[in-house]
């Protein structure tokens, strides 16, 4: 089926907010496009799986074909589909980075720059300084009437789902994820600072990284294994 309302935000940061003592935190970004609508990004810091660690990987100076489209692109939401896919990312057939340097990093752990909340806080803070592009890959939620919850801004617009979306097991009477699997419907963020880029990549420990045309795993692999046939 693949995530809902996939699509891919550019816009400016304007504030950040760990979460770390909640049954779900989330990384909250509070971004803001050029009509100035703004966005609550929520990105998973913590899985809900059995391994609550989620898997990592920031390129500092990333160098794509992918980075030139997107300079191109007005800082707004733009939803993809099938007319224009070639902007959409697949972890799994896209060969933007090597899965086997993915790391599992928790959401909190005492000291300074030792979890998923203080790397990614680094790159935001950066970013808010430099007043750099962000580009956000996900599911877009809103707008809603109520305030948003972490920000307070009205309505509410949002972007979740950043992360990889498919290799989800089919736990038929668990609950499960595998709703969510498609390809070419992967999440992730991109800044654009004035020298370099930086992206960050994440998924869960739980996803296989053999899939098929759906997205569906067609056997269990662990992230660090080599699936030279699909990369």
């Amino acid at each position: 089926m693949a995530v809902k309302n996939y699509g891919l935000l550019k816009g400016t940061v304007i504030e950040s907010r760990m979460e770390r003592d909640l049954d779900t935190p989330h990384y909250q970004i509070h971004a803001v496009d050029e009509n100035s609508v703004h966005y609550r990004i929520a990105v998973n810091v913590m899985s809900s799986s059995e391994n609550s660690e989620v898997l990592y990987l920031v390129n500092e100076n990333f160098n794509s074909s992918l980075t030139e489209k997107l300079t191109q692109l007005p800082e707004t939401y733009l939803p993809l589909g099938n007319e224009n896919r070639e902007l959409a990312i697949d972890y799994i057939r896209d060969g933007l980075f090597d899965p086997s340097l993915m790391k599992p990093l928790p959401n909190d752990a005492t000291g300074p720059d030792n979890d998923l909340n203080d790397i990614l806080d680094h790159y935001i803070q950066k970013a808010i300084s430099e007043k750099a592009f962000i580009y956000v890959y996900g599911s877009k939620f809103g707008p809603e009437s109520q305030p948003d919850k972490v920000f307070g801004f009205q309505p509410t617009n949002g972007m979740h789902n950043i992360h990889m979306n498919q290799g989800n097991e089919d736990k038929q009477n668990e609950r499960d994820w595998a709703g969510d699997n498609g390809t070419w419907h992967d999440g992730a963020l991109f800044l654009q600072f004035e020298n370099q880029w930086t992206a960050i990549f994440l998924a869960f420990l739980s996803q296989s990284w053999c899939t098929d045309e759906r997205g569906y795993p067609t056997k269990m692999c662990q992230h660090d294994d080599t699936i030279s046939n699909q990369i």
